[in-house]
């Protein structure tokens, strides 16, 4: 799957919400998924890239033109919560409770490079969609 050019209508029960600020020149669509850079904590679309952690769905569209912070985004983030994500590399024979990881900000994938964890297999749906327990960064 290609990486978002507009909002997603990702299904979710919504739980906790956290607002983190954006990296500079960066566009979060609502819907999306949401993963914090280590070094800097600013939020960026989820990616399969070193050093991100994945904290929730983005609640909102936030388009950051400014420097870094100048904006937040809230995420809804309670762990347990459950997503409805595209999905790529799984099959009806992944067990629930399969690790999944960020592949880009509405994918979620059984193996990536840089194994950005999100969650769980809650249930398989098909080839295209899971079904995702999420496991956001709280801290």
């Amino acid at each position: 799957m290609a990486a978002l050019s507009a909002d997603r209508n990702t299904t979710i029960e919504r739980g906790e919400v956290r607002s983190y600020p954006v990296k500079g020149a960066t566009t979060i669509y609502a819907g999306s998924i949401v993963c914090v850079l280590n070094s800097t904590g600013y939020a960026e679309p989820g990616a399969d890239a070193a050093n991100l952690v994945f904290v929730g769905i983005a609640r909102e569209q936030v388009a950051n033109t400014g420097s870094s912070g100048d904006m937040s985004v809230e995420v809804d983030c309670a762990p347990g919560m459950i997503a409805l994500l595209d999905a790529s590399g799984l099959a009806i024979t992944d067990a629930d409770g399969t690790q999944v990881f960020v592949s880009d900000d509405q994918t979620v994938a059984k193996s990536t490079s840089n194994s950005v964890k999100i969650g769980k297999l809650a249930y398989f749906i098909d080839a295209t969609t899971a079904a995702v327990m999420l496991e956001p960064l709280t801290a």
